[in-house]
């Protein structure tokens, strides 16, 4: 399985750059990971649907057919770490390609929400894009770790 994250936005600060792309590289061969910037809709005159909806044409058509979405959302389950590495393991095992979604200042549009495979929070706070992309990229690393058993996640 193949896993992508899918982030709409600008280039992100270096720190953010930086930090994922140490996650990424620290992956294990049979989850390669890549982090793929989707343009983000100019606002202009449009009103937050019309934003909404261009973004998810351009997620989609960055979105092999046939490949699980999981979309980042809010209102979506809320993971402990081990339980976030249980669901990374099932998607393994299934095989398909797994595109992780994040979505514009904005979110995602609804109908994309509604159709994505899954749904799940990273927190209950509110984050700034950059920093829920660096989040999501530690927590992929560390449930490879814990699928892996390896030391660098520690529960107690």
């Amino acid at each position: 399985m193949k896993l992508r994250i899918l982030a709409v936005g600008h280039r992100p600060p270096a720190w953010v750059d930086d930090g994922c792309r140490e996650y990424v590289r620290r992956m294990p061969r049979e989850l390669p990971t890549s982090i793929v910037e989707i343009r983000p809709e100019p606002r202009g005159s449009k009103t937050r649907e019309q934003l909404l909806a261009a973004e998810k044409a351009r997620l989609l058509a960055a979105a092999p057919a046939g490949q699980r979405i999981v979309a980042l959302d809010e209102r979506g389950v809320d993971l402990t770490s081990a339980r976030f590495a249980e669901r990374l393991d099932s998607w393994m095992h299934d095989g398909r390609d797994t595109a992780l979604i994040i979505g514009s200042a904005d979110g995602l549009d609804e109908s994309l929400i509604r159709q994505a495979d899954d749904s799940i929070r990273l927190s209950s706070l509110t984050l700034p894009h950059g920093l829920a992309r660096l989040l999501l990229c530690e927590q992929v690393y560390r449930a490879a770790c814990i699928l892996r058993k390896h030391p660098y996640h520690r529960e107690g």
